[in-house]
């Protein structure tokens, strides 16, 4: 699969490497509170070591530099000779690389290491699976903000690395109206203006509709972007019509692989699923064949 945006991926892993470290550092907190008492009771003095990093199924791979940085953290002398690059395709039994460290390191580093890299390359082969059923379309594949906290930026990037592109990162990057907040401002139209008055002329303003009633009102008032979500695709393709490329469309609710054959006939913009994050499994990798060198 060729990966789509490139240019933004790397954009993305050097805001991943420079805002990850608070969240390793908390995640490696989690799982040594005081000590690792087993390693401790075993390795009683320092070793330099040896580790492989092998891939257990197919899939693609993603987090590479967060795994290496997890045992740079508990020790800037760690090394490693990786053999792939994040987004490369990989196979069952593969050497994905090499780490390098005090032995010690690389026991106490192992599990928080992995949790990463599993979740993130999981991530990234389930999306790449739905970006590959979108091959002969104009759409885009959106992640949601349904991400496991403390994780965001961790997945919102392996999506990327997937081939998929990110919705809004929180709630300060972009104006989506959702039920709530047409509630709270009393209907699209209200909702709309005041976000117009509020916001730079330079923000995009999306409103989330359910119903073509819904698709109506959010046209008149202007929005940038119409969500369709939970419609049926009778009634979704029925609002493209209308909307006629007044806005920008996009579909979401209860999207998964297995629902997106049915979606691509419709003619929106854009497919947001909350899956790529949510539920997405992760992807087998372990660290064998520990030695002394």
């Amino acid at each position: 699969m060729k990966l789509r945006g490139w240019e933004k991926n790397v954009k993305n892993e050097i805001t991943l490497k420079m805002s990850a470290d608070p969240f390793i550092l908390m995640a490696l907190r989690e799982d040594i509170t005081s000590e690792d008492i087993t390693t401790n009771a075993v390795m009683r003095e320092a070793q330099d070591g040896k580790v492989d990093l092998i891939c257990k199924q197919d899939g693609i791979i993603a987090g590479l530099s967060i795994f290496e940085r997890v045992f740079y953290l508990l020790d800037s002398n760690s090394k490693m000779t990786a053999y792939v690059k994040d987004g490369d395709h990989v196979k069952s039994g593969q050497l994905l690389a090499n780490v390098y460290a005090d032995i010690r390191v690389l026991l106490s580093g192992e599990r928080t290491a992995l949790n990463y890299l599993q979740r993130m390359s999981g991530i990234a082969t389930y999306t790449g699976s739905i970006v590959e059923l979108l091959k002969d379309t104009n759409i885009t594949l959106l992640d949601t903000r349904k991400t496991t906290p403390n994780m965001r930026i961790f997945e919102k990037y392996a999506v990327t690395v997937g081939g998929g592109s990110n919705h809004r990162y929180n709630l300060s990057d972009g104006i989506l109206l959702k039920d709530n907040h047409i509630n709270a401002a009393g209907s699209i139209t209200n909702a709309v203006k005041m976000a117009k008055e509020y916001a730079p002329f330079v923000r995009k303003i999306e409103v989330e509709t359910e119903s073509i009633e819904m698709v109506k009102e959010a046209v008149e008032a202007g929005a940038d972007i119409i969500m369709l979500d939970n419609m049926t695709v009778e009634q979704m393709k029925q609002a493209v019509e209308y909307i006629a490329r007044r806005a920008k469309t996009e579909c979401s609710g209860n999207v998964t692989k297995e629902s997106i054959s049915r979606l691509k006939e419709i003619g929106v913009d854009y497919i947001s699923s909350g899956a790529l994050t949510h539920s997405a499994p992760i992807m087998d990798i372990s660290m064998k064949n520990l030695c002394a060198v």
